[in-house]
């Protein structure tokens, strides 16, 4: 048997239902400092210095001020129902980018992983927030914390892999 397009009304419905449900992570994080401001506090404790050493590296890092703090590099789409991940480089045309695109049955369980670089200063409470829209609805919305980072310049973060999501399906 068939399945069936979800009516006018269940979208209505789920996207009320996701309303809701919406809450946000609780996670308040600590008032933004600079990296200088870090390092000048206990300069004289030697356990702290290295382990601020261990965290921030020894250079200073100076990036360019017109350049985001953070930028995401490449998005990678894991699924087990997959011949393989699907990566996304999102270091050239933007435009060329948003022509491409790509199927995600209902249904299918996935992960995201993001790479992505910090430029200058340190970044406290980073959350990844993904909506899904089924004909322009809002099914879904899922909030994933991502963590807290410093500026390493030579090379992009990818941290763990959030928890594996489902592409929703309609009630029916």
């Amino acid at each position: 048997m068939a399945e069936q397009e979800p009516t006018a009304e269940q979208l209505a419905q789920i996207a009320a239902e996701n309303e809701e449900d919406e809450h946000s992570v609780n996670y308040k994080p600590p008032a933004q400092k600079s990296i200088q401001e870090i390092q000048e506090l206990d300069k004289d404790d030697e356990s702290l210095r290295k382990y601020k050493e261990a965290l921030l590296g020894r250079v200073a890092v100076s990036a360019d001020p017109n350049v985001p703090n953070v930028v995401v590099t490449r998005l990678t789409l894991v699924c087990s129902s997959a011949p393989g991940p699907l990566e996304l480089d999102l270091t050239g045309d933007l435009e060329a980018f948003k022509k491409q695109s790509f199927v995600l049955k209902e249904g299918v369980e996935y992960r995201i992983k993001i790479s992505f670089r910090v430029n200058r200063e340190i970044v406290s409470g980073m959350k990844y927030i993904q909506h899904t829209y089924r004909k322009g609805v809002k099914i879904d919305k899922t909030d994933y914390m991502v963590g807290s980072y410093g500026p390493l310049p030579t090379c992009p973060r990818c941290p763990g892999l959030p928890p594996p999501a489902h592409r929703p399906r309609p009630p029916g």
